[in-house]
């Protein structure tokens, strides 16, 4: 090949190039980490606090944020959820949008009646997950969710050390990201709104 011919062969391919990345979508940047194509906490099916088995694709349509905890946790749990009605509340019209999905850790004290209330306590649409203790071992082993009992001065005065991230799944029922514990609402809320209009 002549050196005019690698050349021209050089700038064609050159040109190629740029013509292919303006035909590619940006792909979106997000705040919180995104996991698209995961190979895990792909869903599960448990009975949430009305005692109806419930799946993600019941959800379809809706931008599902999951968080696992327990009621009597004294801090991370309270306002992960009060953040996750603040974004509600951000999301503005399309607060209708987002559902708010919480699997317990603690089943032994988080009983269908007191999920139910504690739900009530920040925004009745969120859905709370009771899975007995078999079940939670299998969904925290998927999810690679941490928890562990920590004794307390009693039987029943006893902790739960747990992960305190958010998996967000997009209205298809696709995991897309990771959000951290603290990130912010706002920063929550403009992430649902990529997902939302990206949406087919």
């Amino acid at each position: 090949m002549t050196l005019k011919r690698r050349f021209f062969h050089a700038c064609t391919l050159a040109l190629l190039g740029l013509v292919m990345t303006a035909c590619t979508p940006d792909k979106p940047k997000f705040n919180a980490i995104d996991v698209t194509g995961a190979d895990y906490a792909k869903g599960f099916t448990l009975a949430d606090q009305l005692g109806q088995q419930r799946s993600l694709s019941d959800f379809k349509g809706k931008v599902v944020v999951l968080f696992f905890g327990y009621t009597q946790c004294p801090d991370v749990c309270p306002t992960s959820m009060v953040e996750l009605a603040e974004v509600k509340r951000l999301l503005g019209s399309q607060g209708d949008k987002l559902q708010g999905a919480f699997i317990t850790v603690d089943p032994a004290r988080d009983t269908a009646e007191v999920l139910n209330a504690y739900m009530g306590n920040f925004d009745p649409t969120f859905v709370a997950f009771i899975p007995t203790p078999e079940q939670l071992a299998v969904v925290a082993k998927d999810y690679k969710v941490y928890y562990k009992r920590s004794e307390g001065k009693t039987p029943t005065s006893y902790t739960m050390d747990h992960s305190a991230g958010s998996y967000v799944y997009d209205t298809q029922g696709n995991l897309r990201l990771y959000s951290r514990y603290g990130s912010g609402a706002a920063a929550l809320a403009q992430d649902i709104q990529v997902l939302l209009k990206a949406q087919p």
